[in-house]
């Protein structure tokens, strides 16, 4: 069936009005737009289900939504007797609609749900699940990606997205339903509005586990963003409530507004998003500068440099400071030998470095901090410290089971501030790390490739990557390739293969006989291929940190030029 004959279906029942009006436009006015936005159905990927906002099956709205969620539901009544949702959403358009008619579709089939009455960050969602006893939850975000998007995610009874199997059972109940058997039919009786006494409970749990009491907080002076998102309901709160007192926000991107008037991208791996901040920082003389994406599960920061200049870190910098930081308060209170960090595989191998040093366990997965929650349930006799992914995303112990810039934020202004009054800095113990541990240095090339066509695109590149690797990188002679596809890491100078113990995946990683890897994988959550550059060297002292951190940028414009990656 073409996308033509798809999008006549929705010129009648069960559709509605609007919408088979919308389909007509499309149809009379713009075949591409409409082919775009049928050619496909929408489907749960590493982040749940994300679109453009509109009419069509490739499309968030009301019915493709509504299909998910009664899927949902009738997983749910399958599974459970009495059963509770928890429903959250963010800044952007037509969220605070869509989850009401998500938690309207819920009722109808005789499901309680406690739908929070404003806009909530995931994190918040994400503790709320188990905080409120409930069976599962939904957010309504797009994240990061472009204002025109926005997205659905769901969650376990453990706060957790969901993983496998549960995942493949809830895509095939949603696959089983058709448009026509969504249920509308809200039962109101079933819908009630919860707010600030979740509100309390998430910020003291968010306290209790960012929290050191760290020392000079009256000196330490931060920057906050949520560039229009809603972490302005959030952290704002939190960072006061465990003292800190000299917080400027960035006024101008306070008001939460799902058309991000004053970025290009709401995201806060792009430099672009926090200029602002990072210019206020300057005016104010600030320590530190955290920016957050609009659900405010990824932060991003800058910090002072050994030279006074404010210096936007990566996730992974970021990620590498604060575990060592966690993992130096644990061994002071007295590791116990169950205690576990975890990372995902296109993440820095840094971190490997560290759980060695502290004798604690490393546990690796897929990209998507689904994996990472995952762990904590599948692994209940082990303590979870910390951990986090490339992508900005990190998580301060198991109160809440996905990536958490909420505490995050407030872990990195404690060891911010409790540095300060050493007389050191956030980056002075980055520097200490790369000493200790190695100089790591990663970059990520991304690449948007939209549509159909950019589909074809993206598959055609990783078809390339994995069927012609190079023989050689920057002079380095390739050594192994792990082909996620088929569960396999190959030694290419002995021919020998192991089996990689992970679930199958879309990704491609060359690895060199000196260290350095690529990694190649399609985005899950939004029309791009990635490609995640690992190298490393060793720094001799904090002194040469400038000349060997040149060297080591210089060798990553390298690998990208021959590799072709831009």
């Amino acid at each position: 069936m073409n996308s033509l004959d798809k999008a006549q279906q929705w010129l009648k029942s069960p559709f509605d009005k609007e919408t088979i009006e919308e389909v007509k436009r499309l149809i009379d006015t713009n075949p591409a737009i409409l082919d775009d936005s049928f050619y496909t159905d929408l489907a749960f990927g590493t982040g749940g289900m994300r679109g453009v906002l509109g009419a069509g099956t490739n499309r968030i709205n009301k019915y493709t939504l509504g299909r998910a969620t009664q899927g949902l539901a009738n997983f749910l009544k399958e599974k459970y007797s009495d059963i509770r949702v928890v429903i959250a959403y963010d800044c952007r358009h037509g969220s605070d609609t869509l989850s009401r008619i998500v938690a309207e579709i819920l009722s109808a089939n005789n499901i309680k749900v406690s739908l929070f009455s404003s806009l909530r960050t995931t994190p918040e969602l994400s503790f709320a699940v188990r905080h409120l006893n409930a069976q599962a939850g939904i957010v309504l975000t797009a994240s990061h990606n472009p204002p025109e998007y926005n997205g659905y995610k769901v969650y376990s009874s453990d706060g957790g997205q969901i993983v496998p199997p549960e995942d493949k059972q809830i895509i095939e109940a949603i696959n089983a339903i058709s448009f026509d058997q969504i249920n509308f039919n809200a039962n109101t009786d079933l819908i009630e509005l919860i707010d600030e006494e979740v509100d309390k409970a998430f910020f003291a749990e968010s306290v209790k586990a960012g929290s050191f009491n760290a020392a000079g907080k009256e000196n330490f002076r931060l920057v906050f963003t949520s560039i229009h998102g809603t972490s302005i309901t959030a952290i704002p709160p939190v960072l006061e409530l465990a003292g800190f007192k000299n917080i400027d926000i960035v006024k101008e991107q306070a008001e939460p507004n799902g058309d991000f008037p004053t970025v290009k991208s709401p995201n806060p791996e792009e430099t672009e998003a926090l200029a602002m901040a990072m210019d206020l920082a300057e005016i104010k003389q600030a320590d530190m500068v955290i920016g957050t994406d609009p659900d405010s599960d990824r932060l991003g920061i800058a910090v002072r440099n050994p030279s006074g200049a404010l210096e936007l870190l990566n996730g992974n910098q970021t990620m590498i400071v604060m575990t060592e930081y966690l993992l130096r308060l644990a061994k002071k209170k007295g590791l116990k030998g169950n205690e576990f960090i975890a990372s995902t595989i296109v993440s820095t191998p840094m971190l490997k470095e560290l759980a060695k040093a502290y004798e604690v366990d490393f546990k690796i997965s897929l990209t998507g901090f689904k994996w990472i929650g995952k762990m904590i349930k599948d692994f209940p006799q082990q303590s979870f410290i910390g951990g986090g992914e490339e992508s900005y995303g990190f998580m301060v112990g198991d109160f809440v089971r996905d990536k958490d810039a909420v505490t995050a934020s407030l872990l990195a202004s404690e060891i911010g501030s409790q540095l300060k009054s050493e007389g050191s800095s956030f980056y002075n113990l980055l520097i200490d790390c790369y000493l200790t541990y190695g100089f790591y240095k990663e970059r990520l090339i991304s690449i948007t490739k939209k549509g159909q066509e950019g589909a074809s695109e993206i598959r055609k590149m990783m078809s390339d990557f994995e069927a012609r690797p190079p023989k050689t990188i920057v002079g380095e002679t390739l050594k192994y390739i792990e082909n996620y596809n088929t569960s396999t890491r190959t030694n290419l100078e002995t021919g020998e293969k192991e089996i990689i113990d992970l679930p199958s995946s879309n990704v491609i990683i060359y690895e060199t006989n000196e260290g350095t890897r690529v990694a190649a994988r399609p985005s899950g959550t939004e029309p791009k291929i990635k490609f995640y550059i690992s190298t490393k060297t060793q720094l001799e002292n904090a002194e040469v940190f400038e000349k060997t951190n040149k060297r080591i940028e210089a060798k990553i414009d390298q690998i990208i030029s021959e590799l072709q990656l831009n």
